[in-house]
Parts: C-alpha cells; sequence; structure tokens
C-alpha cells in the first residue's frame, strides 16, 4: 500500500514490512523517491526550465505521483509566483498516463516513481523509451506491505521478523536481483510520518493543489 493512505489511515491496515530498492539512492533504507520527467527531445534541463509550462500528475492519495510532487516545487512558490505552471493535468491515475501523455506532447513534466522506474528499466526498458529524468524529489518512506488489524500480534511479530531476515535465506539473492530489492526493512505506523509533514507544510502554505 502507498504510503499516503498508510499515513493518512485511510483504510484499517498495519504496516508490516517495507523493501530496501538495491538503487544507491535508497542508501540502504526502506525509502523512494520521484523521479521528474520530461520527454527525451525537450529542451527542459531543470524543473526550473519547465515553469510556465504543463505539468502532470496522477492522483491525491498517492505520494509518488503527488504529494512528493508538491513538496518539491513548494520551494520554487513566491509570493509573486504563486503558480507555476500555465497548465495542470490531474487525476492521470498511472505511471503509464504520464508516460503517455508525455510522449504525445500533452503535457511537458511529469512524476515517476524511481523504485518502478529502476525495475522497468531493468526489464521492459521500451516501456520508459523517450523520456530522461531532469530531477528527483526527497527521500521518502516507499509502500510498505500491511495486514488486516484483526491479524494477532504475535503472527505480524513473526511475519516483520520473516521479511527483515529475507535477506539471508539462500534463495533471496536471485529474487533480489530480478526485483532490484537489498530487502526488507520492519515499519510501523510511525515511519510514514515524514508523508503527513509534507501534506501539512503544502496545506499551510497555502499549495494544497499543484498549481
Amino acid at each position: 500500500m502507498c504510503s499516503y493512505p498508510i499515513a493518512f489511515q485511510l483504510s484499517a491496515v498495519v504496516p508490516i514490512a517495507a523493501p530496501i530498492p538495491s538503487a544507491a539512492w535508497a542508501q540502504g533504507k526502506p525509502l523512494y523517491r520521484t523521479d521528474l520527467i520530461v520527454a527525451k527531445d525537450s529542451p527542459f534541463q531543470r524543473i526550473e526550465d519547465t515553469f510556465g509550462h504543463r505539468i502532470g500528475w496522477t492522483a491525491e492519495h498517492s505520494n509518488s505521483g503527488f504529494n512528493a510532487l508538491r513538496h518539491h516545487l513548494l520551494t520554487y512558490r513566491t509570493p509573486e509566483r504563486p503558480a507555476l505552471y500555465s497548465e495542470v493535468h490531474g487525476n492521470l491515475i498511472t505511471p503509464q498516463a504520464i508516460l503517455d501523455k508525455l510522449r504525445a506532447g500533452e503535457i511537458d513534466v511529469g512524476p515517476l516513481d524511481a523504485y518502478w522506474h529502476d525495475l522497468i528499466g531493468a526489464h521492459r526498458p521500451d516501456v520508459t523509451e523517450g523520456i530522461r529524468v531532469i530531477g528527483s524529489t526527497d527521500l521518502a518512506p516507499i509502500p510498505s506491505l500491511v495486514a488486516v488489524p484483526s491479524l494477532p500480534t504475535e503472527i505480524i511479530a513473526r511475519v516483520k521478523a520473516a521479511f527483515a531476515a529475507s535477506h539471508h535465506q539462500h534463495w533471496f539473492a536471485p529474487l533480489g536481483e530480478t526485483l532490484r530489492l537489498a530487502g526488507f526493512a520492519p515499519v510501523g505506523r510511525a515511519d510514514f510520518a515524514p508523508t503527513l509533514a509534507w501534506d501539512r507544510q503544502a496545506r499551510e502554505q497555502g499549495y494544497a493543489m499543484i498549481a
């Protein structure tokens, strides 16, 4: 489950364990970030170059597709420039839609989950063909495996321990390589506090929606 609905308790779930991406940027922790992508042949080299143009985002309940992007853009807003883009295309729902809109020339920049980007790039580079990365957001808690609250606490503890120790198992290495994972880390609801902080900061500064 995405870290945003976990943080906001939109569903009654218990976080169990979160994957640790093998990418160097994850720093060996259960974190991820959002890549800021443009069409490969676009003139944009930095996120600032896209201001005044068109941006897309996926869903308001998504951290990688909305909250992390909004947090990144927040630092560029000023009283003189409260809106950064001339057009905003929201509720595109999926990363594939972001890719399609970019390649069709309907948006100029959009968000892409960096772990997903790394994983797809390793196995289906054709899916992300024609785009490039011009920046990335800060690291955030990565989506977690969750359980229903009715699961007994002793079972939850055992499952957490099993995931945390999985990278020591003889069968993990080939699976980890395929999934671009270094292992798993046990997590609790408090681990997702940064997600809430980013949302609160944006709303306090009058930037509830990307603009």
